[in-house]
């Protein structure tokens, strides 16, 4: 899908302070019903989260040195920090590297308040499974205060009483593979038995420096312009980190996994490279989030709860071309409903564009001039995100269950249809 979004408009978030999730006024309900609701983004921003900094500069790159790693070393790791993967971590060919593991609210609620925050120093894997646990609770209290504020504002306390009926939160630290990731999995998955291995990829690596080894055979998802395809989140809320963006230096390559060899780095784009589609303005837009801030992102479950006053969000993430040797780190936490949890849409409005698919509702060939080549290109590109995006009304019945609502949900982006083959 070819669109032009380095001259995309770039849209910055609501800001809301971690202290306001406490005591909000309701000026800033307002402005939170605002940025979540129909004629908003269907996100917002936290900041001033306490430990927060610390504990993403340790956690974040932790996420492309797991990707890298020999699959025997990088399986002993997981399972010493009780982490899995939800993607095929024997694929050298794969665009995206995820590591997730499951974070229960009452474990949250015991943990102690003062966090030690010595033993987040460092760049080993030592503090892995205790670091990811702490942020992940820490994105939970996020969502589940302002759940809070948001049950207020729309009557009840359903949206909150979903998560704590949950039990349980998804964590998945994710890495997206720059260009030259690639080529490093490929050769190690080529050089196994090769005693020689290490000098054949720092090889590799050194004729980069410059140029491009167009020779090298990656999988379409790492060439394309989108490290993760058009969707929406069926949960309620997902929390996650500002991305962190790491860029290679060519200096002291003693070893292909020397972490000194890649650097921190601003995004080259000046923004997230999250992307979204606001049926509003009827185009694809960018996201600019405060570095050190939670984005918090509508899913359609909230949508579904709230009867349409939260508003889910369809969006996708951008890999740009121009830096292809820039991978991107995150930290995202899945909050959702109970899989018990039985949806009415009996007063849903249907008529609502999030529900049908908030392409298919919003966009038609009639709504732009065709001699206008902005017009033809939002249509071109709502046409295609709406091929591999299924209709909200095709996957949720009446009466249906979280667990039935998912099930059919996953079986429609990624099952024998395959409308979504870049996971």
């Amino acid at each position: 899908m070819e669109t032009k979004m380095e001259e995309c408009e770039v849209i910055d978030l609501y800001e809301l302070h971690y202290s306001d999730l406490s005591s909000s006024s309701s000026t800033k309900v307002d402005s939170i019903m605002e940025a979540l609701g129909s004629n908003g983004p269907g996100l917002l921003a936290v900041t001033g989260i306490p430990y927060a900094s610390n504990l993403r500069s340790y956690l974040l790159p932790l996420a492309r040195n797991l990707s890298l790693l020999d699959r025997q070393t990088r399986n002993r790791i997981l399972k010493e920090h009780n982490l899995g993967s939800d993607v095929s971590l024997k694929n050298p060919h794969r665009s995206v590297s995820s590591f997730a593991m499951q974070l229960n609210y009452s474990k949250a609620d015991s943990e102690e308040n003062e966090i030690d925050e010595a033993r987040f120093y460092g760049n080993g894997f030592e503090s892995l499974g205790s670091v990811f646990r702490e942020l992940g609770f820490c994105m939970m209290e996020v969502g589940l205060r302002l759940a809070r504020i948001c049950d207020k504002a729309i009557g009840g306390n359903e949206l909150e009483q979903s998560l704590l009926e949950s039990l349980a939160a998804k964590g998945r630290l994710i890495h997206y593979h720059s260009h030259l990731d690639s080529i490093l999995l490929q050769e190690f998955d080529k050089s196994k038995t090769n005693n020689k291995k290490g000098v054949k990829i720092k090889n590799n690596i050194k004729s980069l420096e410059g140029s491009c080894l167009d020779s090298v055979a990656c999988d379409d998802a790492v060439h394309s312009d989108l490290w993760q395809q058009w969707h929406y989140d069926y949960g309620i809320f997902t929390v996650l980190t500002a991305p962190l963006f790491l860029s290679p230096t060519y200096s002291e390559l003693s070893t292909t996994q020397d972490s000194r060899s890649w650097v921190e780095c601003p995004s080259p784009t000046g923004h997230t490279n999250l992307q979204i589609y606001d049926p509003n303005k009827k185009k694809v837009v960018m996201v600019r989030a405060p570095p050190e801030s939670f984005i918090v992102q509508v899913g359609e479950s909230a949508d579904i709860i709230s009867k349409g006053k939260l508003r889910s969000t369809l969006h996708s993430v951008y890999r740009p071309l121009k830096f292809e040797n820039l991978s991107r780190e995150t930290f995202v936490v899945f909050l959702q409903p109970a899989w018990t949890k039985t949806f009415s849409i009996s007063d849903y409005p249907i008529g609502k564009s999030a529900f049908d698919g908030v392409v298919g509702q919003c966009i038609g060939l009639d709504e732009f001039d065709d001699e206008q080549q902005s017009g033809q290109d939002n249509n071109k590109l709502s046409l295609e995100i709406q091929k591999i995006v299924p209709p909200l009304s095709s996957r949720l019945k009446d009466g249906m269950t979280f667990a039935e609502f998912s099930r059919e949900t996953t079986k429609q982006y990624y099952g024998g249809k395959g409308l979504q083959s870049n996971r």
